[in-house]
């Protein structure tokens, strides 16, 4: 994540009137907290991504294998052009149920159609169902309940035919 998506990341956060939002991807944890009169935020970054300043040339690549490896956990679907990958389409919270006491919308194995709810992502208190755009059968689920998900993130893995 470089400089610019922080920035953006940071004025997205201030017109949203949230107080606190948190992000943790594997390379960089970010907290960003507005309600008092300046905006406070706190980035860390593991050790292999401050290693990248030194060399002044090289920060953007660096940070693009990174980017790149994150959503790489999905390669097997890669390998299997068959399969149709539903993506996150907001940043929030992951939650396969509507509420702790009932069944998961879809599990592995269920058949699917055009707009059926597959999750609940929820986003500055905020649930948004997310419908299957696709027919098929539900393949593997690759989030965790209760899981905090990116934008464009892979969800589930359906199988068309």
């Amino acid at each position: 994540m470089d400089i610019k998506e922080i920035q953006n990341l940071i004025k997205f956060v201030a017109k949203s009137g949230a107080s606190e939002v948190k992000l943790e991807m594997d390379d960089i944890k970010i907290t960003i907290r507005t309600g008092s009169d300046a905006d406070v935020t706190y980035v860390s970054q593991a050790a292999p991504m401050q290693m990248a300043p030194a060399q002044q040339a090289a920060p953007a690549p660096a940070a693009a294998p990174v980017v790149s490896e994150a959503p790489a956990a999905p390669a097997p679907a890669a390998s299997n052009d068959k399969y149709v990958t539903v993506k996150s389409p907001i940043i929030g919270t992951f939650y396969r149920k509507a509420s702790p006491d009932k069944p998961a919308f879809v599990e592995v194995g269920d058949s699917i159609k055009e707009g059926d709810t597959l999750c609940i992502i929820e986003a500055m208190k905020l649930f948004n169902e997310i419908e299957s755009e696709v027919s098929g059968t539900i393949v593997k689920v690759l989030i965790d309940d209760s899981s905090p998900v990116e934008f464009d993130q892979p969800l589930f893995l359906v199988d068309p035919s």
